[in-house]
């Protein structure tokens, strides 16, 4: 099995680092770049940067804040929101990001992530899912910080969207965002056992059992966490020695 990652998930609403509930009630945290060096301080393996209100207005506003960030964070950045085009793509790249998260706009257009894909590489295109369970083993794609609806079985449109290129899922629960109840294990271990490449669970870790039930049951590659360490209950050295305790494969500090 890969090394697990550790990814703090920084959700950006104008300047600020932000936290909800189901991806709803939007509380202020504060500034999200001094939060990133300090989670790159503290050992992060990566660090994702979410736009949330970016499809809503129709534009990614963090290429300032990935920009600052890059100059004194050296992991790889991921950056997802309001991403619509080859020409946004270019723009966040060159401000400091190495892979890119797109949701709403790939599943209006699926050839974008193609397109993603050929002129970046694969490894640069991260589909962004953002997942509602909707019965027994049934999840639906949702957009827009998880407010509209799509119509696509998640599991299903994972498959596509690798078979279109892209390199790795980024997967949110709804339901289980902010919560603080763990993961959605099943939801993980679905897409996970469904499609070839890594995939990143995301949405409603509360400790460190909640880790590692997603990567020993839901065989997350990566693992995004936020509340749980915005609100300093825990530090990311400790998630890493707890990790390394449950004979995890996660990189050592």
């Amino acid at each position: 099995m890969s090394r697990v990652r550790l990814m703090p998930r920084l959700d950006v609403k104008g300047k600020n680092l932000i936290k909800g509930i189901h991806l709803e009630g939007l509380r202020v945290i504060g500034d999200p770049q001094s939060h990133a060096r300090r989670y790159y301080e503290e050992g992060a393996d990566e660090l994702l940067y979410v736009d949330v209100v970016a499809s809503l207005y129709g534009r990614n506003s963090l290429h300032d804040i990935v920009r600052d960030t890059a100059r004194d964070v050296f992991v790889p950045l991921t950056v997802a929101g309001g991403l619509r085009s080859i020409d946004d793509v270019r723009e966040v790249l060159r401000a400091g990001a190495d892979k890119v998260g797109i949701n709403t706009a790939a599943t209006k257009r699926p050839e974008l992530i193609r397109e993603v894909a050929r002129r970046f590489g694969s490894q640069c295109m991260v589909l962004s899912i953002e997942a509602k369970r909707i019965g027994p083993g049934r999840w639906e794609a949702y957009t827009d910080n998880g407010r509209e609806p799509t119509g696509l079985d998640v599991i299903a449109w994972a498959q596509q969207a690798v078979e279109l290129g892209a390199g790795e899922i980024l997967l949110t629960s709804i339901d289980k965002e902010g919560t603080r109840e763990g993961f959605d294990t099943a939801l993980v271990a679905a897409v996970t056992d469904a499609v070839p490449v890594p995939v990143i669970a995301s949405g409603g870790m509360g400790n460190v059992e909640d880790l590692i039930d997603v990567v020993k049951n839901g065989h997350a590659d990566a693992v995004a966490m936020a509340d749980v360490l915005h609100y300093n209950r825990l530090t990311l050295a400790q998630i890493r020695e707890s990790a390394i305790e449950a004979k995890l494969n996660v990189r050592a500090s």
